[in-house]
């Protein structure tokens, strides 16, 4: 029942039960005296805080009347004073309501031009560890110096530590870093018979005690030396450290010395002069001058000067190197690369064609438009005395011979040549169908015409290279023909097997030709391993087999011992038997 009576309470009263209220103070309590409207100022631009009721928590001031915006505070909330905040506010608690009270207040913010007189600054630094004396603004210009002081929303005078209160100052006796903060001093004024409460807020900073100090200048260094370009305007800057003082007499000036006479200075307009804090116990302050040198004759100079000295250092200007057509650095340098890459590229444009089509471009056509896997050339190396008129036969009869047991000693040795085992391995191992001059291409015919329709029926073109082979004008126009047929047709694979290295730096006679010479450096290639059977897994084998086409050409048939000897005539066989 009795909560029916105070919503019907709030119905015919529309006013918020939020509220906040003081209690009746006398010299060291405050609060609002009940049924009692109070008058409160502030001014625009500093904190105020919302006086508080000490029996009552969790209260909220509402201000009352037909402003479009109703606001709303917290006890002891603390706010930057606008226009916009003067109005009447009314507080109602349960403890009011059952005795039938009603507090309020009316705030008047007003501005601070409108004061009258000169007002005390509203922040105050003080140094720790030594006593300090904190102003309530304003306190000039009234003959009451009754003040009551706050910090945030309890009274100094109250809390824990040793502090008075006189002709309107707060005394510190020690002042401790826990004193930084909001503090707020209420002072008592009557106009035209209506009491006020004017309440001014102060900050306090309390700082480590700093040995005084003459300011440090960080920017320029003496003597430095700044690029101008005369005729255009130029601005000097000066960077100066200050250590904090309670009175602060920080300045830094600019200076001109005509004709460098260091006796003749003159005082420059400043243009600005920004000041920020570093620490607590230092500040920065930036000074800049615009100049519009015409010569470089002058010097000039930044004095910075504090209540303890003045630290200076001078300058001298030189002219600014002008970089001609900056635009244009850019296009030419990539200019430059693009057409050094092209004389490159024209240069050894062989060279990247071979390279290119050796390693990325070969064996694109089907296996079946050719006829053999490997077209094997080499130049056999000369019989020895003992046999010379016995082992005239090709590499094919050799192994033929050889299976019939006809060789002796000294041609078993001649076996383990790679002209001898490669077609060994190659086809009687591995399966790939080789064409062998001597043996695939009938005699009679035009050499060159053969040659190069061996090699355009063969997936790929396999030359051992050695001191014979380069001096041989028919094996070299085999490599030739190749190197072109690569150049031309990118189905073709071309491996180089060198027997020996050596013979790489021998010069041939007649010289080799040119294509042939840069294609030797740059074509796949590989070192022969002397004395290395098939059966033996070398890394030469492996990478031999590696290099081999993928696909085998189609209908592959291996020669028989009697098909080994079909350039032989049988009278010669029968002679040899």
């Amino acid at each position: 029942m009795q909560t029916t009576n105070v919503f019907l309470l709030f119905f015919i009263f529309p006013i918020s039960l939020e509220g906040c209220c003081e209690e009746n103070h006398k010299k060291k309590t405050t609060g609002l005296q009940q049924n009692i409207h109070q008058h409160y100022r502030a001014v625009e631009g500093e904190m105020f805080m919302m006086p508080c009721l000490k029996s009552v928590s969790q209260v909220v001031w509402s201000r009352t009347g037909e402003q479009n915006e109703r606001l709303s505070f917290d006890c002891g909330s603390k706010f930057l004073a606008e226009a916009k905040h003067s109005g009447n506010y009314t507080c109602l608690t349960w403890s009011l309501l059952s005795s039938g009270s009603k507090l309020s207040l009316h705030l008047q913010v007003v501005e601070k031009n409108s004061l009258g007189c000169q007002s005390e600054e509203s922040s105050v630094i003080l140094v720790m560890f030594r006593g300090g004396v904190v102003d309530c603004p304003g306190i000039n210009c009234s003959d009451n110096t009754d003040v009551i002081w706050y910090k945030d929303n309890k009274y100094v005078s109250e809390q824990p530590r040793e502090s008075w209160e006189k002709n309107g100052q707060l005394h510190l006796e020690q002042v401790k870093e826990k004193d930084t903060g909001q503090y707020f001093c209420d002072r008592k004024i009557i106009e035209q018979g209506v009491k006020w409460i004017f309440r001014r807020a102060v900050h306090v900073t309390a700082i480590p005690y700093v040995k005084p100090s003459t300011p440090k200048i960080h920017y320029p260094t003496d003597n430095t030396r700044e690029e101008v370009e005369l005729g255009q305007s130029h601005t000097l800057e000066c960077v100066v450290h200050f250590p904090f003082e309670l009175k602060v007499v920080a300045v830094v000036q600019w200076y001109v010395h005509y004709g460098g006479n260091m006796e003749n200075m003159t005082r420059l307009h400043m243009k600005e002069q920004r000041m920020e804090n570093l620490t607590r116990a230092e500040f920065k302050v930036t000074g800049r001058v615009v100049v519009t040198p015409q010569h470089l004759n002058h010097r000039y100079t930044c004095i910075a000067s504090n209540s303890v000295g003045k630290t200076n250092v001078t300058i001298q200007l030189k002219r600014k190197m002008k970089v001609i057509l900056p635009s244009l650095c850019g296009p030419i340098v990539s200019l430059l690369l693009v057409a050094g890459l092209g004389i490159i590229l024209h240069i050894r444009w062989l060279e990247v064609q071979l390279i290119y089509r050796s390693h990325f471009q070969h064996g694109k056509h089907n296996g079946d438009e050719k006829e053999f896997d490997v077209f094997l050339s080499y130049v056999g190396s000369p019989p020895s005395a003992e046999v010379e008129g016995v082992f005239t036969m090709s590499p094919k009869e050799a192994a033929c011979s050889s299976s019939m047991d006809l060789l002796n000693s000294e041609e078993g040795k001649a076996t383990q040549r790679p002209e001898v085992q490669l077609p060994h391995v190659l086809e009687d191992q591995w399966g790939y169908r080789l064409c062998l001059l001597e043996r695939d291409v009938l005699p009679g015919g035009a050499y060159t015409n053969d040659v190069v329709l061996a090699i355009q029926r063969s997936q790929m073109l396999i030359c051992l290279l050695s001191a014979d082979y380069l001096s041989n004008n028919n094996a070299v126009f085999v490599l030739e023909s190749g190197v072109q047929a690569l150049l031309q047709n990118s189905s073709l694979k071309l491996l180089l097997i060198w027997t020996s290295r050596a013979s790489s730096l021998i010069q041939p006679d007649p010289p080799l030709p040119t294509l042939v010479q840069r294609a030797l450096k740059v074509l796949p290639s590989m070192d022969w391993t002397s004395g290395k059977t098939a059966g033996v897994s070398s890394n030469f084998w492996r990478s031999l087999r590696k290099a081999m086409p993928n696909h085998r050409v189609a209908g592959v048939s291996h020669a028989g011992p009697l098909d080994c000897l079909t350039k032989t005539s049988v009278t010669e066989f029968s002679e040899f038997v």
